[in-house]
């Protein structure tokens, strides 16, 4: 019979916390393309948020970087209340390194429209995009943490409407890009110029719909006189 090798317990790095952490196996190299997944609730101030990391072995050391992180559903739940309206989206993006999804929600101060909820969705998707081309998948995950992220998007969406809560629900890396070398960085103002000028599109979009368009009635009306007067002139 084989004899069952004993596990025990190797330190794992993970760099994006500047902390070390224990997973159990019964050789540091078994660790190697294994998930670890970290409540981070009493790092963040009791906010939920799940981070799932995968964990790759050089050289006889250990390090995790995230894949995946989540904002659970019973921090949402305790933010909703009467009174107010929810924004949420679900799209696909690229950083610098990986193709990515992301799944936005923003909570309201009150009832708003379907117009301005559609505002918020799209014009967050625009900047979010955006901002991500600059980004590689570490400094993604490290300004979602430390709010980095949010912070700004807030700002640009107060525009709009003044939000209670932005937050990313989801960000969770699907593959890497084939072509990591031949991805450029834009420059922020360049950025910040293409998504006002969305934004702009957007709103006139909306306004569009809202507005009753009264002027299409008084065109014809102006051909008919037009040509009434043609005839007068024949005769």
């Amino acid at each position: 019979m084989a004899r069952e090798v004993k596990k025990k317990f190797f330190e794992v790095e993970v760099p994006i916390m500047n902390e070390k952490f224990e997973a159990l196996a019964g050789s540091i190299e078994q660790l190697n393309n294994k998930t670890l997944k970290l409540d981070l609730a009493r790092h963040l101030k009791g906010k939920s948020v799940d981070l799932v990391l995968g964990i790759s072995v050089k050289d006889g050391k250990a390090e995790a970087h995230p894949k995946r992180i989540t904002l659970l559903p019973s921090f949402i739940k305790h933010m909703l209340h009467t009174g107010i309206d929810y924004v949420e989206d679900s799209f696909s993006a690229e950083t610098q390194e990986s193709k990515v999804s992301v799944k936005p929600f923003f909570i309201t101060r009150k009832k708003v429209s379907r117009a301005v909820r559609k505002t918020l969705r799209n014009s967050a998707r625009n900047w979010i995009v955006d901002y991500l081309k600059t980004k590689n998948d570490d400094e993604v995950f490290q300004e979602i943490l430390n709010n980095q992220l949010q912070k700004p998007l807030s700002l640009k969406l107060k525009k709009i409407y003044p939000l209670a809560i932005c937050e990313i629900r989801v960000f969770e890396l699907n593959a890497p890009l084939a072509n990591k070398k031949e991805k450029v960085e834009k420059p922020i103002g360049e950025i910040e110029i293409k998504s006002e000028s969305k934004d702009n599109e957007i709103k006139q979009e909306i306004t569009e719909e809202i507005k009753i368009e009264e002027p299409a009635e008084e065109k014809p009306k102006a051909k008919k006189s037009s040509k009434k007067k043609e005839v007068k002139s024949e005769a």
